[in-house]
């Protein structure tokens, strides 16, 4: 507590006043928080009445909906409702029947995709269904992603098998 004391004591000055006391003529803002003075004649948005956005009209009110066109018809009401859903993960498959590998393979014998491909019959990478639509009369090994019923039957009934690959 004594030493406060004597610290004030050296500080104050011959003529009574302190030497580090705060005085109204020694303050100034902080650094960066000067503001601006107003530019007068410059129109409203030099006031930051409009917020940057001028005077009247539209794009000044900005009540406008997203997708909004100006009156024309919008694109969301012009689009067809309701159509129904298409399913991401279905699965497009090439078809071949059974009156075309009756064609493609009149001697019969083993049949895989990769010869309905080297035939011009399938598309390559892609997974291949064999449809029972039309007969067949020889006797055929086939292999492929997927069978109808019926083919099935059919290439049996002929003395054929069907792997699925």
């Amino acid at each position: 507590m004594a030493e406060n004391t004597e610290n004030v004591a050296e500080n104050i000055s011959a003529d009574g006043t302190t030497k580090d006391a705060l005085k109204v003529h020694h303050l100034k803002p902080a650094p960066g928080a000067k503001k601006a003075r107003t530019r007068v004649g410059r129109g409203e948005g030099s006031k930051g009445k409009t917020a940057g956005r001028g005077t009247k009209g539209t794009k000044a009110r900005y009540q406008v909906k997203p997708g909004f066109a100006g009156g024309q018809l919008p694109l969301h009401m012009r689009l067809p409702k309701l159509r129904g859903f298409t399913n991401p993960f279905r699965v497009e498959y090439q078809v071949v029947n059974l009156d075309r590998l009756g064609e493609l393979f009149p001697e019969g014998g083993t049949v895989g995709i990769e010869e309905l491909v080297a035939k011009g019959a399938v598309r390559k990478n892609q997974p291949v269904k064999v449809l029972g639509d039309g007969e067949i009369s020889v006797a055929v090994n086939v292999t492929a992603n997927k069978f109808s019923t019926s083919a099935a039957e059919k290439i049996a009934a002929a003395g054929g098998s069907t792997t699925t690959a």
